[in-house]
Protein backbone atom coordinates (compact mmCIF):
# COMPACT_ATOMS: atom_id res chain seq x y z
CA UNK A 1 0.00 0.00 0.00
CA UNK A 2 0.71 3.81 -0.69
CA UNK A 3 1.75 6.31 1.87
CA UNK A 4 -1.80 7.66 0.54
CA UNK A 5 -3.66 4.90 -0.20
CA UNK A 6 -7.59 5.68 -0.07
CA UNK A 7 -6.96 10.03 0.82
CA UNK A 8 -8.77 12.15 -1.33
CA UNK A 9 -8.15 15.68 -1.85
CA UNK A 10 -8.20 18.67 -4.22
CA UNK A 11 -5.36 19.92 -6.02
CA UNK A 12 -5.54 23.26 -6.65
CA UNK A 13 -3.35 25.06 -9.33
CA UNK A 14 -2.59 22.92 -12.24
CA UNK A 15 -1.88 25.41 -15.62
CA UNK A 16 0.44 23.44 -17.43
CA UNK A 17 2.78 20.46 -17.93
CA UNK A 18 5.30 22.41 -15.76
CA UNK A 19 3.34 23.59 -12.72
CA UNK A 20 4.19 22.61 -9.31
CA UNK A 21 0.76 21.39 -8.76
CA UNK A 22 0.93 19.03 -11.55
CA UNK A 23 3.99 17.47 -10.49
CA UNK A 24 2.80 17.11 -7.23
CA UNK A 25 -0.29 15.57 -8.13
CA UNK A 26 1.80 13.31 -9.94
CA UNK A 27 3.52 11.93 -6.70
CA UNK A 28 0.59 11.59 -4.49
CA UNK A 29 -1.02 9.67 -7.42
CA UNK A 30 1.96 7.43 -6.92
CA UNK A 31 1.63 7.28 -2.89
CA UNK A 32 -2.14 5.61 -4.03
CA UNK A 33 -4.00 9.01 -3.24
CA UNK A 34 -7.17 10.06 -5.49
CA UNK A 35 -7.11 13.69 -6.53
CA UNK A 36 -10.09 16.21 -8.00
CA UNK A 37 -8.24 19.22 -9.85
CA UNK A 38 -9.99 22.87 -9.69
CA UNK A 39 -8.55 25.24 -12.46
CA UNK A 40 -9.14 28.52 -13.88
CA UNK A 41 -12.35 28.42 -16.10
CA UNK A 42 -11.81 28.81 -19.94
CA UNK A 43 -11.93 26.56 -22.51
CA UNK A 44 -7.93 27.23 -23.56
CA UNK A 45 -7.08 26.37 -19.68
CA UNK A 46 -9.48 23.49 -19.83
CA UNK A 47 -7.75 22.07 -22.96
CA UNK A 48 -4.25 22.83 -21.16
CA UNK A 49 -4.59 21.62 -17.47
CA UNK A 50 -6.30 18.24 -19.34
CA UNK A 51 -3.39 17.72 -21.84
CA UNK A 52 -1.30 18.39 -18.72
CA UNK A 53 -2.64 15.62 -16.40
CA UNK A 54 -3.28 13.31 -19.14
CA UNK A 55 0.77 13.86 -19.45
CA UNK A 56 1.09 13.07 -16.13
CA UNK A 57 -0.11 9.75 -16.07
CA UNK A 58 -4.30 10.37 -15.37
CA UNK A 59 -6.15 9.21 -18.00
CA UNK A 60 -9.64 10.68 -16.93
CA UNK A 61 -8.89 13.38 -14.38
CA UNK A 62 -11.80 14.96 -12.44
CA UNK A 63 -11.42 18.89 -12.89
CA UNK A 64 -13.82 21.63 -12.12
CA UNK A 65 -13.61 25.13 -13.24
CA UNK A 66 -13.04 27.34 -10.55
CA UNK A 67 -12.28 31.03 -10.47
CA UNK A 68 -10.44 31.40 -6.59
CA UNK A 69 -11.18 35.27 -6.53
CA UNK A 70 -14.82 34.10 -6.69
CA UNK A 71 -17.02 32.62 -3.61
CA UNK A 72 -19.60 31.28 -5.26
CA UNK A 73 -17.00 29.55 -7.37
CA UNK A 74 -15.12 27.92 -4.24
CA UNK A 75 -18.90 26.81 -3.06
CA UNK A 76 -19.46 24.94 -5.88
CA UNK A 77 -16.27 23.72 -6.10
CA UNK A 78 -16.36 22.27 -2.36
CA UNK A 79 -20.27 20.99 -3.08
CA UNK A 80 -19.17 19.23 -5.73
CA UNK A 81 -16.41 17.76 -3.96
CA UNK A 82 -18.34 16.36 -1.45
CA UNK A 83 -21.20 15.16 -3.64
CA UNK A 84 -18.19 12.99 -4.82
CA UNK A 85 -16.10 11.95 -2.40
CA UNK A 86 -17.97 12.82 0.79
CA UNK A 87 -14.98 13.61 2.51
CA UNK A 88 -11.53 14.78 2.19
CA UNK A 89 -8.25 14.37 3.31
CA UNK A 90 -6.39 16.73 2.22
CA UNK A 91 -6.32 19.65 -0.44
CA UNK A 92 -2.96 21.52 -2.05
CA UNK A 93 -3.14 25.67 -2.98
CA UNK A 94 -0.51 26.50 -5.42
CA UNK A 95 -2.25 29.14 -7.23
CA UNK A 96 -0.46 32.63 -7.24
CA UNK A 97 -0.86 35.55 -9.63
CA UNK A 98 0.93 39.07 -9.72
CA UNK A 99 0.65 41.58 -12.62
CA UNK A 100 3.96 41.13 -14.50
CA UNK A 101 4.68 44.65 -15.37
CA UNK A 102 5.38 45.35 -11.21
CA UNK A 103 7.50 41.92 -10.94
CA UNK A 104 10.94 43.79 -12.44
CA UNK A 105 13.32 45.13 -10.39
CA UNK A 106 12.67 48.65 -9.33
CA UNK A 107 9.02 48.34 -9.54
CA UNK A 108 7.63 47.83 -6.42
CA UNK A 109 7.41 51.04 -5.49
CA UNK A 110 5.48 52.21 -8.23
CA UNK A 111 2.78 49.17 -7.30
CA UNK A 112 -0.99 50.39 -7.87
CA UNK A 113 -3.59 49.93 -5.12
CA UNK A 114 -5.65 47.78 -7.75
CA UNK A 115 -2.82 45.01 -8.26
CA UNK A 116 -1.28 45.11 -4.70
CA UNK A 117 -4.99 43.84 -3.38
CA UNK A 118 -5.81 41.82 -6.59
CA UNK A 119 -2.19 40.21 -5.67
CA UNK A 120 -3.18 39.32 -1.94
CA UNK A 121 -6.63 38.21 -2.74
CA UNK A 122 -5.12 35.27 -5.32
CA UNK A 123 -2.17 34.61 -3.93
CA UNK A 124 -2.79 34.18 -0.29
CA UNK A 125 -6.10 34.84 0.80
CA UNK A 126 -7.74 32.10 -1.44
CA UNK A 127 -6.15 29.67 0.43
CA UNK A 128 -7.72 31.03 3.83
CA UNK A 129 -11.31 31.16 1.92
CA UNK A 130 -10.22 27.09 0.91
CA UNK A 131 -9.57 26.12 4.46
CA UNK A 132 -12.65 27.68 5.62
CA UNK A 133 -14.49 25.70 3.06
CA UNK A 134 -12.00 22.16 3.15
CA UNK A 135 -12.53 22.14 6.93
CA UNK A 136 -16.49 20.64 6.60
CA UNK A 137 -15.41 18.18 4.31
CA UNK A 138 -12.34 17.07 6.98
CA UNK A 139 -13.81 15.71 10.23
CA UNK A 140 -11.61 13.47 11.04
CA UNK A 141 -8.79 15.88 10.74
CA UNK A 142 -6.77 16.16 7.28
CA UNK A 143 -3.58 18.09 5.95
CA UNK A 144 -3.57 21.26 3.85
CA UNK A 145 -0.23 22.50 2.13
CA UNK A 146 0.35 25.93 0.47
CA UNK A 147 2.98 26.73 -2.27
CA UNK A 148 5.52 29.49 -1.42
CA UNK A 149 9.13 31.16 -2.21
CA UNK A 150 12.13 32.59 -0.16
CA UNK A 151 11.08 35.51 -1.65
CA UNK A 152 8.46 36.28 0.83
CA UNK A 153 11.31 36.51 3.82
CA UNK A 154 14.26 38.53 2.02
CA UNK A 155 13.58 40.90 -0.56
CA UNK A 156 14.32 38.92 -4.22
CA UNK A 157 15.18 42.05 -6.57
CA UNK A 158 11.88 42.13 -8.95
CA UNK A 159 9.87 39.49 -6.97
CA UNK A 160 7.87 42.69 -5.42
CA UNK A 161 4.51 42.31 -4.78
CA UNK A 162 4.73 38.63 -4.90
CA UNK A 163 6.65 38.70 -1.99
CA UNK A 164 4.83 40.31 0.05
CA UNK A 165 1.89 38.04 -0.86
CA UNK A 166 3.60 34.93 -0.08
CA UNK A 167 4.59 36.67 3.07
CA UNK A 168 0.84 37.04 3.79
CA UNK A 169 0.13 33.44 2.60
CA UNK A 170 2.98 32.19 5.44
CA UNK A 171 1.07 33.99 8.26
CA UNK A 172 -2.47 32.86 7.37
CA UNK A 173 -0.94 29.55 7.11
CA UNK A 174 0.31 29.88 10.63
CA UNK A 175 -3.14 31.05 11.87
CA UNK A 176 -4.50 28.77 10.09
CA UNK A 177 -2.95 26.09 11.76
CA UNK A 178 -3.28 27.27 15.27
CA UNK A 179 -7.37 27.40 14.53
CA UNK A 180 -7.78 24.02 12.67
CA UNK A 181 -5.61 21.90 14.65
CA UNK A 182 -8.58 22.01 17.42
CA UNK A 183 -10.28 20.19 13.84
CA UNK A 184 -7.41 18.06 13.53
CA UNK A 185 -5.74 19.67 10.84
CA UNK A 186 -2.53 20.45 9.66
CA UNK A 187 -1.73 23.17 8.13
CA UNK A 188 1.90 23.59 6.43
CA UNK A 189 4.06 25.66 3.69
CA UNK A 190 6.72 24.59 1.23
CA UNK A 191 8.91 26.75 0.44
CA UNK A 192 10.66 26.06 -3.02
CA UNK A 193 13.42 26.82 -4.67
CA UNK A 194 13.39 28.70 -7.74
CA UNK A 195 11.91 26.62 -10.93
CA UNK A 196 11.24 27.15 -14.15
CA UNK A 197 7.28 27.30 -14.29
CA UNK A 198 4.73 29.60 -15.93
CA UNK A 199 4.85 31.76 -13.03
CA UNK A 200 7.96 32.32 -12.30
CA UNK A 201 9.29 32.93 -15.81
CA UNK A 202 7.40 36.46 -15.21
CA UNK A 203 9.73 37.25 -13.02
CA UNK A 204 12.25 39.69 -14.02
CA UNK A 205 15.83 38.19 -13.61
CA UNK A 206 14.63 35.11 -13.19
CA UNK A 207 17.72 33.55 -15.11
CA UNK A 208 20.11 35.15 -12.55
CA UNK A 209 18.28 34.15 -10.16
CA UNK A 210 18.66 30.46 -11.14
CA UNK A 211 22.43 31.25 -11.47
CA UNK A 212 22.86 32.39 -8.18
CA UNK A 213 21.14 29.59 -6.46
CA UNK A 214 22.95 26.78 -8.52
CA UNK A 215 26.65 28.47 -7.27
CA UNK A 216 25.91 29.36 -3.98
CA UNK A 217 23.33 26.95 -2.28
CA UNK A 218 25.15 24.11 -0.20
CA UNK A 219 23.98 21.28 -3.11
CA UNK A 220 25.27 23.40 -5.50
CA UNK A 221 22.90 23.25 -8.14
CA UNK A 222 18.97 24.16 -8.53
CA UNK A 223 16.17 21.98 -7.38
CA UNK A 224 13.90 19.62 -9.54
CA UNK A 225 9.96 20.35 -9.44
CA UNK A 226 9.71 16.01 -8.22
CA UNK A 227 11.30 17.02 -5.22
CA UNK A 228 8.49 19.12 -4.55
CA UNK A 229 6.26 16.06 -4.71
CA UNK A 230 8.14 14.45 -3.01
CA UNK A 231 7.77 16.87 0.01
CA UNK A 232 4.58 17.02 -0.19
CA UNK A 233 3.36 13.54 -0.20
CA UNK A 234 5.46 14.13 2.95
CA UNK A 235 3.44 16.50 4.48
CA UNK A 236 0.02 14.95 3.15
CA UNK A 237 0.90 11.86 4.82
CA UNK A 238 0.70 10.48 8.22
CA UNK A 239 5.07 10.50 8.59
CA UNK A 240 4.44 14.25 9.39
CA UNK A 241 1.32 13.60 11.80
CA UNK A 242 3.17 16.27 14.78
CA UNK A 243 3.89 18.83 11.79
CA UNK A 244 1.79 21.75 11.44
CA UNK A 245 2.35 25.49 11.29
CA UNK A 246 5.48 24.81 9.48
CA UNK A 247 7.22 26.23 6.48
CA UNK A 248 9.35 23.22 5.00
CA UNK A 249 12.23 24.97 2.77
CA UNK A 250 12.78 22.23 -0.39
CA UNK A 251 15.73 24.62 -1.89
CA UNK A 252 18.77 22.92 -2.29
CA UNK A 253 20.02 24.61 1.24
CA UNK A 254 20.13 28.24 0.13
CA UNK A 255 18.05 29.48 2.51
CA UNK A 256 20.69 28.36 5.26
CA UNK A 257 23.52 30.48 3.52
CA UNK A 258 24.53 33.64 4.77
CA UNK A 259 25.49 35.63 1.18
Amino acid sequence: MGLLEHRRGLVFGVANDRSIACYVAKSLAAEGATCGFPYLPGEKNERRVRRALNDAGFADPWMLPCDATKDDDLDATFAATKERFDTIDFAVHSIAYADRAYLKPGKFTETPRDVFAQALDISAYSLVAMANRAKELMPKGGSIIAMTYFGSQKAIPGYNVMGVSKAALEASARYLALELGDHGIRVNTVSAGPLRTLSSMAVGGIDEIFEWVAGKSPLHRNIETEEVGKTAVYLLSDLSSGVTGENLFVDAGYNIVGL
